[in-house]
């Protein structure tokens, strides 16, 4: 399992597996959330690596890669996987990201237009209302503070629902309990307050206007998904709610996922 040397302070861990599609198809490129990490696509790399080449990687900050004491935002993340990209000489991928990750390749997309053919954001991080933002500047004093595990745990539950299965929770709550404080905080403010964060309307639709590939995104939030589709313009994009599922909705329903997304490119 390799690392890729990304600058003097910052190697990212990365897998490469299948080797699947044609000379013309390029990989997919899968990109994990907030307090995660790249395990969370191991419901899915076995089924898209039989027809895909599938590269999966932690972020900074986040799994096996570095965790640096500042710079930990989407858009340097974005950054890191344009260049984790010429270390892997891929030109071009179709990338895939959740949560926090769908802001990441989102950004890839927008800053470097040839890398990215298409994009699959699931639940993505952008596109939250005023009445929501509100809440934000208290949540980062407290990923700040003291018991700042204990409030990324709080802030976790919205992503669940009753029908989200045991593992999952566990999982992600083990997850956020070995994450670094500062990265918490730092990234969740980068996502929403911060300047030039995306994940607020209107930045949010503003970010969305300069994207130019086709988008496939899966919403649980039926708002927030009718907001979108009414946003996407380039031909072949295509908006999907899964009502009633958790935030890591792809988690909760692997297969159902890997057949939407395949089903989606064949159809491009």
């Amino acid at each position: 399992m390799p690392h890729a040397e990304i600058s003097p302070t910052i190697r990212l861990f990365y897998t490469d597996d299948g080797s699947g599609g044609g000379p013309d198809d390029p990989p997919l490129l899968l990109v994990h959330g907030w307090g995660a990490d790249s395990h969370q696509w191991s419901w899915h790399i076995d089924a898209l690596a039989a027809r895909h080449r599938v590269i999966t990687v932690d972020l900074r900050g986040h799994g096996y890669s570095s965790v640096p004491e500042t710079g930990n935002t989407p858009r340097a993340m974005a950054e890191d996987l344009n260049v984790l990209l010429d270390r892997l000489d891929v030109p071009e991928v179709i990338a895939v990201g959740h949560s926090m990750g769908g802001q990441v390749v989102s950004i890839l997309a927008v800053e470097h237009p040839g890398r990215v053919r298409a994009l699959v954001t699931l639940d993505p991080g952008y596109g939250m209302g005023q009445d929501l933002a509100g809440s934000f500047p208290e949540m980062i004093a407290g990923l700040r503070g003291e018991h700042a595990h204990a409030v990324a745990e709080e802030i976790d539950r919205w992503c669940t629902t009753s029908a989200t299965p045991a593992v999952i929770r566990r999982w992600h709550k083990r997850r956020l309990y070995g994450m670094p404080p500062h990265v918490l905080a730092e990234a969740f403010e980068a996502m929403f307050t911060a300047p030039g964060a995306i994940g607020v309307r209107p930045a949010s639709d503003d970010h969305l206007a300069r994207r130019g590939c086709p988008a496939l995104s899966i919403w649980a939030d039926p708002g927030r998904a009718a907001w979108e589709e009414g946003l996407l313009k380039q031909p072949g994009s295509k908006v999907v709610c899964w009502e009633g599922s958790g935030h890591r909705l792809h988690e909760e329903r692997p297969a159902e996922f890997v057949r939407l997304l395949e089903g989606w490119l064949r159809a491009r």
